[in-house]
């Protein structure tokens, strides 16, 4: 073994320069090479079996393994003199001259290097034995790698290369990418110069091995050891925050680490842009990159902690360098189907990144030509515009904190932190206003499908935007808007959430109709017509001119007013309370926005019918029936505007219902109505007559409301009992309402602005993770069972009936038997009443029977 290695120098140094270069293969090289890598696999065997038994106490062991390594040296050292001394010979050496040699020489390289990185398994912990003639080998193996590179550089090859010189270079190319992921944690600089020779010899042969390379696997590697690069700077800017390390050993290396990572940015673009036609297959792993990374750097809530210059060298250096690869791979389909898939799946941490690379893309969509933003607009499963509502709807988190990005408010300025919500909002709209019109249709379905979506955030965003594209639209398509939202609520039930989502943006959107398109709107639904209702509850009239304002109220009022009165002069049937509530939010909307223009007269009419409702409501068909629930709050809503108007009588049954339904723990929507309305009752001064009973449950209503335990409820509560306080001439109910020690206390923080202990921000976006799991996997079940197709599920057997709804429905007689009484104490009845009496007692009489 030892003395082949002289034979092998003698070979190289003697007789090698007298051999012409059209005969190394044949006469040199096909020969020697062999038994060389023989007499190197026979090494590496020795090694590795004596190796195991290393001890400083056997001298002899460790003198043959250090006898083995300095022969692994001198092997090196001859193969590399070898390649130099090739590379001597002429300027373009052709690859059938030394056909051998480059194969040779990366088995030699591969197997090197990864003996030096297995070195501490493979000696056992006695590294400090043979560590520095494992430095030797290190490094002459880097010598060796590095000339045969230079000699590969010199490779020529056209079109007429043969197709075993084409399949050798790709042979070479793909041995030097397994070299890569041996050594990518071993050294940067030699590390960078295998990927530089990788990517300039693909590159070089461009023509001759494109359909030959396995461009998957270099892509692979190439993202692969940018993520690698990446997490190491990462960590190393973590370790200096958390060790407030500014300079040093540490900094050059985190520096040293970053342009790597700009290197192999560049890498990937300069490949992408060469073989883009080839990576269909590997899009997947093109975004997985981009959602990876921006996973794990601010402003994710799963990226370490850095300081904010090391972020900002990150970003400088790197991110800017693998910004072009966005560009390049816009007009590339399959990458445009990867990204808008409905199907991605990505875990939660990857929910914020995917919004911020779609971000990105829209930002240079704009600059693209007409069949990219096609491409994109116009996706097979998902538009760019709907795969942005669905991904914002995801960063729950996020939007809680919430978290800030980066943004130039105004040119020239420096950059300003804003939330996520503006950030997005912002770059929408940027969109919005350079999408063509033939993309209209997508963006108009996307805007309407994330409006009447189950996220109030992204519905929110969404008529944002599209209040954005009326602004910036002409006056006609907002008019044109406007009609169709119109239309959508009065074809829709009223009881739908989606209902409340349209009638928000059609209240928007009224102000932003040109004053003419305002008067064509309430000639297209006219306000005194019953079916137009509907929408004009949704309607804020201050968005109308004066004049049109005034005549709407007017009109909508008189329909509203008829619509109460025929119900009251009917059965009072709960069936029918929907057109009610209606006609009582319209009632609300005029007296709210045009309630000083409104006539006495008309204003008297609204309070005496108000009055009438209070005459048959009961707490428990309240407690039972979600549709009388909302007719008390909106009632309550209209006594707000009416509050120094109401008779001494009508207090005291509004009371007395209030304090009985307590007693039945309403919802929290009916709660918060009587915070409002005993808000208002500080501008009052309650009758004389009337604050025996009046005050006692004015002071126990604001006492169990201020203690109430669900947060929303309490602070419109502490709000509420403030302006009260602060208003009402009846001092002495202040303290009366002030029950308990614990809600004094409450009180005075609340007045005195004391701040509550705050959770910290680690234990705060620690809380938001694990409510982004939940909300994901209700989010899953929810979608998987809305796209589950199938037989409809069958009917299910309906439950005998409860005594609860016995009891509801008997009250709900006992109630209107109440109201016929008082209707009769004031006045005569009409003739038809005595029939329909004996009619109802015949009736009940039958039912009697029937339960006996």
């Amino acid at each position: 073994m030892f003395c082949f290695i002289g034979v092998l120098r003698i070979l190289t140094e003697m007789f090698l320069p007298h051999i012409s270069l059209a005969d190394l293969e044949q006469t040199f090289f096909s020969k020697v090479l062999p038994k060389t890598l023989q007499l190197f696999d026979n090494l590496m065997y020795e090694l590795s079996s004596e190796a195991k038994g290393l001890t400083s106490q056997n001298t002899e062991l460790c003198s043959t393994v250090r006898n083995l390594l300095q022969t692994m040296v001198q092997l090196l050292e001859t193969l590399t003199g070898c390649v130099r001394y090739v590379c001597t010979l002429q300027e373009c050496v052709p690859l059938e001259s030394i056909r051998t040699l480059p194969s040779s020489v990366l088995y030699v390289i591969k197997n090197t290097f990864t003996h030096c990185k297995d070195s501490e398994s493979v000696y056992c912990g006695h590294l400090h034995l043979i560590s520095d003639l494992l430095q030797a080998m290190f490094k002459e193996t880097y010598s060796l790698q590095k000339q045969l590179m230079e000699l590969l550089d010199t490779i020529s090859m056209d079109s007429a290369s043969t197709e075993d010189n084409i399949t050798d270079m790709v042979s070479v190319i793909h041995t030097v990418l397994e070299i890569c992921s041996v050594i990518s944690n071993m050294d940067h600089a030699l590390h960078a110069n295998t990927w530089k020779f990788i990517i300039k010899q693909s590159l070089k042969h461009h023509s001759l091995l494109q359909c030959h390379l396995k461009h998957s696997d270099i892509l692979s590697g190439l993202c692969k050891d940018t993520l690698l690069s990446f997490h190491s700077c990462l960590e190393l800017a973590e370790q200096m925050k958390m060790s407030e390390i500014q300079e040093g050993t540490d900094l050059r290396l985190f520096q040293k680490t970053v342009k790597l990572c700009r290197f192999f940015a560049n890498s990937l673009v300069h490949y992408t842009k060469e073989f883009l036609s080839f990576l269909s297959d590997s899009c997947s792993q093109l975004y997985q990159l981009f959602l990876q990374i921006y996973s794990k750097f601010p402003p994710s809530l799963y990226a370490p902690e850095i300081s904010e210059v090391h972020r900002d060298e990150i970003s400088r250096v790197f991110l800017v360098a693998l910004d072009p690869l966005i560009n390049q791979l816009l007009p590339f389909s399959p990458f445009m189907e990867q990204v808008l898939s409905e199907k991605l799946g990505l875990p939660p941490e990857q929910q914020l990144s995917q919004c911020l690379v779609l971000i990105t893309i829209m930002d240079k969509l704009s600059s693209q030509p007409e069949e990219v933003q096609t491409l994109w607009n116009t996706g097979k499963s998902l538009s760019l515009f709907s795969a942005l509502f669905f991904s914002f709807q995801q960063c729950s988190g996020e939007l809680s904190l919430p978290v800030c990005l980066p943004e130039v408010i105004s040119t020239g300025q420096p950059a300003v932190p804003i939330t996520l919500y503006h950030y997005v909002c912002v770059h929408l709209c940027s969109f919005i206003a350079s999408t063509l019109p033939s993309h209209f249709p997508q963006l108009e379905y996307a805007l309407l499908d994330a409006v009447l979506g189950s996220s109030m955030i992204t519905s929110l965003l969404a008529m944002d935007a599209w209040c954005f594209l009326a602004r910036y639209g002409t006056a006609e398509l907002c008019a044109h808007h406007v009609v169709v939202i119109a239309h959508l609520i009065k074809s829709w039930p009223s009881d739908c959430y989606q209902v409340s989502a349209l009638g928000v943006l059609l209240r928007r959107m009224l102000f932003l109709m040109a004053p003419d398109h305002q008067v064509e709107f309430a000639h297209k639904f006219l306000p005194e017509e019953v079916e137009n209702l509907a929408v004009w509850q949704h309607v804020s009239l201050k968005a109308l001119n004066p004049d049109l304002r005034k005549r709407v109220a007017c009109q909508l009022c008189v329909a509203g007013l008829a619509q109460c009165r025929r119900w009251l002069n009917s059965r009072h049937a709960l069936g029918e309370l929907r057109p009610v509530n209606t006609a009582l939010s319209v009632l609300l909307a005029a007296c709210n926005f045009a309630g000083d223009a409104l006539e006495a007269e008309l204003q008297a009419s609204v309070l005496g019918v108000l009055g009438q409702f209070w005459t048959f409501l009961q707490a428990k068909q309240v407690s039972d029936e979600p549709c009388l629930q909302q007719t008390l709050c909106l009632l309550l809503h209209l006594l707000e505007f009416f509050i120094q108007a109401l008779d001494a009588q009508l207090i005291i049954q509004v009371f007395a219902l209030q304090s009985s339904l307590f007693q039945l723990d309403p919802p929290d929507h009916v709660r918060l109505a009587m915070v409002d309305f005993l808000s208002s009752m500080g501008k009052v001064f309650i009758p004389q007559e009337a604050q025996r009973q009046v005050i006692p449950q004015l002071s126990c209503l604001f006492a169990s409301l201020l203690a109430d335990q669900t947060w929303l409820i309490h602070q419109h509560a502490l709000e509420a009992f403030t302006h009260f306080a602060e208003e009402t001439s009846h001092e002495d109910v202040v303290p009366q309402c002030l029950n308990s020690e614990e809600t004094k206390n409450k009180v005075v923080s609340f007045l005195a602005k004391t701040r509550q202990v705050e959770e910290t921000t680690e234990a705060r976006t620690e809380r938001m993770k694990q409510e982004r799991i939940t909300f994901s996997a209700q989010f899953m079940k929810t979608d998987r069972e809305l796209e589950s197709t199938g037989e409809p599920l069958a009917k299910r057997a309906c439950p005998p009936p409860s005594e609860e709804q016995y009891k509801s429905a008997v009250g709900t007689m006992e109630g209107a038997v109440e109201a016929v009484k008082l209707l009769l104490q004031k006045g005569s009845p009409p003739t038809w009443l005595a029939m329909k009496l004996e009619a109802l007692h015949t009736a009940l009489a039958l039912l009697r029977d029937s339960v006996r």
